[in-house]
């Protein structure tokens, strides 16, 4: 249960999806029950026929920032820059006027402290200090850097998503990786089990019955980082900025003490809800890094239900949706989903790990 080993398995390169869904809600929806392991077969779009009226869906509004940047060296050298920390840099230039990030750099040589590097007429950044694959940059714009940015950066695509240029063009990665409901910038990877709703598909949840509530995780790179020790204890989860509101915590504590059931969309949100948990299942508001690593043995204090994309093998997040469905469970339902051939990762296909029921003795939901 804890060796890196026990959560790998097969998986055929062509199943790893390139392309969105030619519509968000019309993707696959494997409903796996937590505790019996049983399995169904649907569309997105019939979730709202999958949840209970008084259910409530907890989202991830956090806003993918095009933190991906080509430039140049004075020297002349192309370099391209991953900019990590975008929340920590706004706060920078709010307070000291300057945006400073932690931030990945692929440069055939690397960059020493001092080197400047042009993106455009008007945005530029100079390395700072350096330490392992990580660098410090302090940028610097001609006008609103916001602005800059949205103009000279791409979408921070994961790294397995491929793009070949003139080939690909018809893709408005822009817009298709992000939310519909993103509102808060700083993520440089989308919430993806969030980009299968269309705004049709919240409306006729909310016509339903369905409730939600919105909390903020910016999604850091360290989602793409592997697992390097052979014993996942021992592994150390990269911080993510969160927030939850006052108004979110005391609304899913209320709905708990009614005895509803709280849905996480994805695993930003399971990491968010129960880093804030309290022992007593009680919800706290606050905001700060989370670091939570989530493996199995873990007892889940919040969450009920998740939707959530299939995931890596070997990966923290596999792991995480072991940790609530049970790690035989989900890796029989992963290969009845290659078996199936559905379509894995990002831009993939989704899971509903069935809702527990709370306080009911009927299966009304399934």
């Amino acid at each position: 249960m804890y060796s890196l080993d026990d959560y790998d398995f097969s998986l055929p390169q062509e199943l790893i999806a390139q392309n969105p869904a030619a519509r968000r809600d019309h993707s696959r929806l494997m409903l796996l029950h937590r505790t019996r392991g049983t399995v169904r077969h649907h569309h997105f779009f019939e979730l709202a026929d999958l949840l209970r009226a008084d259910d409530l869906i907890v989202l991830n509004n956090t806003r993918v920032v095009p933190a991906r940047l080509h430039g140049r060296k004075e020297t002349g050298g192309k370099v391209e820059v991953l900019i990590l920390d975008y929340a920590g840099g706004l706060e920078k230039l709010r307070t000291e006027g300057t945006f400073i990030s932690t931030c990945l750099l692929k440069a055939s040589q690397r960059p020493r402290t001092g080197t400047r590097i042009h993106f455009s007429d008007h945005l530029a950044a100079e390395v700072l200090s350096s330490k392992a694959e990580f660098h410090t940059l302090r940028f610097w714009s001609r006008g609103d850097f916001q602005a800059q940015l949205a103009q000279t950066g791409e979408m921070p695509l994961p790294p397995y998503i491929r793009r070949v240029a003139g080939v690909d063009a018809a893709i408005d990665d822009h817009r298709r990786y992000q939310t519909v409901y993103a509102k808060e910038a700083g993520a440089v990877a989308a919430p993806t089990a969030g980009l299968h709703f269309s705004a049709a598909l919240l409306a006729q949840l909310q016509r339903r019955g369905v409730q939600r509530v919105e909390l903020t995780l910016h999604v850091g790179y360290g989602t793409f980082l592997p697992v390097r020790v052979d014993d996942i204890r021992r592994h150390r989860m990269h911080a993510e900025w969160f927030s939850i509101s006052a108004e979110s915590a005391e609304r899913i504590n209320r709905h708990r003490r009614r005895g509803g059931r709280i849905i996480a969309v994805g695993t930003t949100c399971v990491r968010s809800l129960e880093y804030a948990a309290g022992e007593d299942g009680q919800l706290k508001a606050g905001s700060g890094p989370n670091d939570l690593f989530i493996y199995p043995g873990y007892r889940f204090r919040i969450v009920d239900g998740m939707l959530t994309n299939f995931h890596l093998p070997r990966s923290t997040l596999l792991m995480l949706v072991a940790a609530f469905a049970g790690r035989e469970r989900i890796l029989a339902a992963y290969r009845e989903a290659v078996r199936r051939r559905y379509r894995f990762f990002s831009y993939g296909d989704a899971m509903l790990i069935h809702p527990e029921l709370r306080e009911r003795g009927t299966d009304a939901g399934v």
